[in-house]
């Protein structure tokens, strides 16, 4: 992910994917465990997206190259506090 539209874009797919996870929980497609499984794997990527647009808006509005963010592991990301 290279851009703000990728990485927007990245986020769509995600977000679709966690719809059409849930959707087939309900309908029994999906067990819990499967479901909660990829569910977490699913917040944590979009967490990571969402933290990667903060660095490059950030980088930009003081006048850095925001190519230069780079996405961040998962253990620093779920670390923050909400």
């Amino acid at each position: 992910m290279n851009d703000d539209k990728s990485i927007f874009s990245r986020i769509d797919e995600l977000v679709s994917e966690e719809h059409e996870l849930r959707s087939k929980h309900a309908a029994g497609q999906v067990d819990n465990a499967d479901e909660q499984t990829r569910l977490r794997a699913l917040e944590v990527e979009l967490d990571q997206c969402w933290d990667l647009l903060r660095q490059r808006r950030a980088k930009r509005e003081f006048g850095e190259n925001p190519d230069d963010a780079q996405a961040r592991s998962s253990d620093t990301v779920e670390g923050y506090l909400n």
